[in-house]
């Protein structure tokens, strides 16, 4: 029997003997692995990822302790190829190339890459321009890395400054020629738009250079002013007025309809793609698969065979990681066990923010043990799902939403309101 998970949202450090058991005890099939590489050359003001400024003095541990818990977890990958591997940060870019080589080498070794090298599958590693290099990008794709994430955030310098971000615009259409002529045909650009003094021009021009980079797969993400970041202390201080809510939507509505025009259509709220060049790990995320996680900071979510799911976090502290070597995991932090609630409100939640939607039905059946055909609180009160097609016809009347079937996708309008709609949703769980 495994040592029981901490509940749902203690913050305090578990032992490693936690998902050690969870490990023993089996899961479903794995087919994915996000790696996380903390090292940045600078600390971006928006950025809440976990991320410490590099001075190469820690990356040959770093890479030591990631390949001691690469080898703890692959026997949750060894049932089935993996399909999807994702290497963010951080700016992975920034470890030099004699340790990707080891790495990548400890990557084949220990999983079964057949997938994604046979282009069924995808290895993505992002990356900042100002770390492109001709011997890297042939590193990464000797190494099975199939595609790059590029962060551009955007082409005008001024903004660049309001984001801490130093790179020269001119070196990410550099460093897309450099990926190209590695043999990488897949490549994803991050712009963000509703930065401070940002106007629509700007953004439309912002639009048009990215474009012009023949992309299969643009996110263009709107400034999120996340809680303990530098930008949102800033924004406290009155050092900047955030965008207007009126500009940022008329922002968004023209990139979907200038990237639909140019043969990307959106995938999810802020994630557009070329037929068949879809991020398919992100969509192992928002579809609720399991993945493995390594690196300090990193989330990982395993399916149990009894229908719940696991949730846990490494700890999220450099030191705490490459100190830590119990069987070769690290502590976890807000480690969450099986609530069959929490995992429908995981399904809606992220399901609704994709193209396709989500199964209602589907997403409802995860209570039915407690009480049949989702009807989680028998005695009167409507069941679960009756309460999830009340959400859902009332979204479809403002012409929010769609419904067929019991499986309900935004509309082109409905997208501006998807953090609402999916808050309507959870409020009925």
């Amino acid at each position: 029997m495994s040592t029981p998970l901490p509940q749902i949202g203690l913050p305090a450090i578990a032992s490693a003997e936690v998902v050690a058991g969870l490990l023993a005890r089996g899961s479903s099939p794995v087919r994915s692995l996000y790696i996380h590489v903390p090292f940045c050359f600078h600390k971006c003001h928006y950025c809440d990822f976990y991320s410490l400024v590099d001075t190469r003095d820690r990356q040959d541990a770093f890479v030591a302790r990631l390949v001691r818990e690469l080898r703890a977890l692959a026997p949750l990958g060894r049932a089935e190829p993996l399909e999807t591997i994702f290497v963010g940060g951080g700016t992975p870019t920034l470890l030099r190339t004699d340790l990707w080589e080891t790495l990548l080498g400890e990557l084949a070794r220990l999983f079964d890459l057949g997938a994604i090298r046979s282009g069924a599958g995808e290895f993505t590693v992002e990356c900042n321009p100002e770390t492109a290099s001709a011997e890297l990008f042939g590193v990464l794709r000797a190494g099975g890395v199939s595609r790059l994430s590029m962060g551009a955030q955007s082409f005008e310098p001024r903004h660049l400054k309001t984001l801490e971000r130093w790179h020269d615009p001119a070196s990410v259409e550099q460093a897309a020629g450099l990926a190209r002529e590695a043999g990488f045909g897949r490549l994803s650009v991050d712009l963000i738009f509703g930065i401070p003094g940002q106007t629509l021009a700007e953004w439309e021009r912002d639009l048009e250079r990215a474009l012009a980079m023949g992309l299969s797969h643009l996110s263009c993400y709107a400034l999120t002013y996340e809680p303990k970041t530098a930008m949102t202390a800033r924004l406290h201080r009155g050092d900047f007025e955030p965008c207007d809510e009126d500009l940022e939507a008329d922002m968004y509505e023209h990139t979907v309809a200038r990237v639909r025009a140019a043969g990307l259509d959106r995938y999810e709220v802020s994630n557009f793609a070329a037929p068949g060049q879809e991020c398919r790990h992100n969509l192992a995320y928002w579809r609720q698969r399991s993945w493995m996680a390594a690196g300090p900071s990193a989330s990982a979510h395993l399916l149990d065979p009894g229908g719940g799911s696991w949730r846990w976090k490494n700890v999220a502290r450099l030191d705490d990681y490459l100190r830590s070597d119990d069987r070769g995991l690290p502590p976890v932090v807000d480690a969450e066990p099986p609530e069959p609630r929490r995992l429908v409100g995981e399904r809606i939640m992220s399901g609704i923010r994709l193209r396709e939607g989500v199964d209602l039905a589907g997403a409802a059946a995860g209570l039915r043990e407690n009480g049949g055909a989702g009807s989680d609180r028998p005695g009167g009160e409507l069941p679960l799902l009756g309460r999830l097609r009340g959400v859902a016809h009332a979204r479809v009347s403002l012409g929010h939403a769609r419904l067929h079937a019991d499986r309900i996708a935004l509309t082109d309008s409905g997208f501006l309101f998807a953090d609402g709609i999916a808050r309507d949703f959870l409020s009925v769980l």
